[in-house]
Parts: C-alpha cells; sequence; structure tokens
C-alpha cells in the first residue's frame, strides 16, 4: 500500500468533466433514453417524499436525515470510459453524510478526514482524485491511497472502515479480481456496519457478482441540463442511476444531479411500469 499525504487527489475538475460527458448507457445498465434533469422537476422529486420509514420504501436523497441510517456498505458499477463511477460514488456519500445527525456530546461539524482508495490499474484509467476540483468541504480532507494489488486495496478499505476518524470510504477497484470474493465482500461489510463508517465501493468494467454489499448501483452519464446563462457551457453533473439491489429498499432508476449542497433525484419508471403503460395504450 502506498500512501502519499502529497497525493491527495484527484477529483473534481475531473469530476464536471467526467459527468458531463453525454455518453451512451453501458450494456449494464438500462439503455432506455433519459432526458437531461430539468431544474424545474426538482422540487417535486426531492420533495416527494412522504413514502413512510419502513424499510420497504424506496430509496431518495437525504435519506439519512429522515430517520434512516445510510448503508454501510454500497457498491457503484460504473463503466471507465466516462468516469461516473468516482463521480456518484462522492455524490451518494456526501448526500448521506451531509444528512447524519451528529450523536450528542459531539461537535456540530465534521472535522473527520475522508479515505479514498484506488488500485493503481483504476487510476490508469479513470485518474486520480484533483484536490482543487471536490466540493470545498471535503477538499481538504482526502487521505489518497493508492495500491497495487486488489489485495493491498482491501487491506485498505478495511483498516479505512475501522476507523472512526473517517468520515467515509470510497473505494475503486476494476473487474473482478479473485480476492473480492464474497467472504472479503462480508468482511467489509461487518467492519463498515460495526464501526459506523461507511464505504462506497466503485466496481469499474466489473460485473455483478455475489456481495454483502447493502445497496448495489449500475451507473453512467447522463445528459447534463443546459447551463441557465450560457447555453454553451457544460451543465452540472447528472448520473443514470438503477438500484438493483438494496437491503430495505425496493429497486428502482433515477436520474441524479449535483444540486450544489444536496443530491438532486428525479425517479424513472421501471421497465414493468413502461410495459404495463404500453400495453394499456395498445389496448
Amino acid at each position: 500500500m502506498e500512501h502519499k499525504e502529497n497525493e491527495r487527489v484527484v477529483l473534481s475538475s475531473l469530476l464536471p468533466l467526467w459527468c458531463r460527458m453525454p455518453t451512451e448507457p453501458s450494456s449494464d445498465t438500462a439503455t432506455r433514453q433519459t432526458a437531461p434533469l430539468d431544474v424545474a422537476d426538482i422540487g417535486c422529486m426531492v420533495g416527494a417524499g412522504a413514502l413512510g420509514r419502513e424499510r420497504s420504501s424506496r430509496w431518495r436523497p437525504g435519506l439519512a436525515g429522515e430517520g434512516q441510517a445510510a448503508p454501510c456498505h454500497s457498491e457503484i458499477f460504473a463503466p471507465s470510459g466516462d468516469g461516473s463511477g468516482a463521480a456518484a460514488a462522492l455524490a451518494l456519500a456526501l448526500d448521506d453524510w451531509r444528512h447524519t445527525s451528529r450523536p450528542e456530546g459531539c461537535e456540530a461539524e465534521d472535522r473527520r478526514a475522508v479515505l479514498w482508495v484506488q488500485m493503481r490499474e483504476a487510476a490508469g484509467l479513470v485518474g486520480r482524485p484533483y484536490r482543487p476540483g471536490l466540493p470545498e468541504d471535503v477538499r481538504r480532507r482526502v487521505i489518497h491511497v493508492l495500491a497495487d494489488t486488489p489485495e493491498d486495496a482491501l487491506f485498505a478499505l478495511e483498516e479505512g472502515v475501522r476507523c472512526r476518524e473517517i468520515a467515509f470510504v470510497i473505494g475503486e477497484m476494476l473487474g473482478n479480481p479473485r480476492a473480492l470474493d464474497f467472504t472479503a465482500s462480508r468482511r467489509l461489510t461487518l467492519a463498515a456496519e460495526r464501526h459506523g463508517v461507511p464505504l462506497y465501493l466503485v466496481r469499474l468494467d466489473a460485473r455483478p457478482d455475489l456481495s454483502s454489499a447493502r445497496m448495489r448501483w449500475n451507473v453512467a452519464s447522463a445528459p447534463s441540463p443546459e447551463a441557465r446563462w450560457n447555453p454553451q457551457a457544460p451543465g452540472t453533473p447528472a448520473w443514470h442511476a438503477e438500484l438493483f439491489r438494496a437491503r430495505g429498499h425496493r429497486p428502482g432508476e433515477w436520474i441524479l444531479g449535483d444540486g450544489g449542497r444536496q443530491l438532486l433525484a428525479k425517479s424513472l419508471p421501471s421497465a414493468a411500469q413502461e410495459s404495463e403503460q404500453s400495453s394499456v395504450v395498445s389496448a
């Protein structure tokens, strides 16, 4: 494991670039064409809440602030060609982090560090985090680890979720390495849940395999909404996200967008719903 303080990272000048690229959906994600996230829709999207707090409710932004704990182990499957995986993982992590209430006796502001672990192969494809491009509240607290092997990456991830001085951990691994089997996944889940440190593991160019992750997403870049004042400028990042497996939440699809201090989501009809609607129309 190589741990270099001055390698703190990569990010978001790359983030906007990664996320603004209107790319074709990957073969692992739904192939339906999606419209850009419209700011006019945002109010009803986020506020459309009130689905109840029971475990069977649909996922929505800000869920951690509504009494449901953030998932301690999430997997984000994404292609390596558009950088959507890391950006979406960070957006999901920040949404949970900013909405999680602080326990009594703790400082009002969470000053803990953020651990970012990358396999060297993954960094070669998608780049490293770029600190000036990161959101301001995490820009100076990212600790970047570059691992040569999957075993080293798993070691760093597990050490990270065992440390209570870490706010959350983001990992990026390429493909389906043998070391990341169900046993290793289970170890990460148990460690994260025991110590209360969420893990968001990006699986680049990987196929869904056995895992104990509590939430599993398919993510790809989506067209950005048009910039308000300059139509020629790139819009804010957007992602097509499919929650295909989750403990306590129904599967669903959303267009996620960067709303600055909050994550925005526009719900999409499921394939079954679309099929039902088309059959009604044809009848």
